[in-house]
């Protein structure tokens, strides 16, 4: 099975310098990006195999990922 990329620039490769500029000057979306990166990092070294997780919190990580990417893109369309 094929993993999709899920980092930031790949799912907002039009927004790389408006993220990295939200980044220098707003903490709560520097602070929402970490934390998705976080979540990130863990749901693919689960999907990689590298680590082990229970299914039911590997779907609560992959909500809480998809509820700040969305938190992230309403943030960047927005300005």
């Amino acid at each position: 099975m094929e993993l999709l990329n899920h980092d930031l620039a790949h799912e907002f490769p039009q927004y790389l310098e408006k993220m990295k500029q939200l980044k220098a000057s707003d903490a709560h979306f520097s602070s929402l990006c970490e934390h998705y990166d976080t979540d990130n990092h863990t749901i693919t070294q689960y999907e990689q195999g590298k680590t082990a997780m229970a299914e039911d919190a590997l779907e609560v990580l992959k909500k809480k990922r998809l509820e700040r990417k969305d938190e992230i893109y309403q943030i960047l369309k927005a300005g």
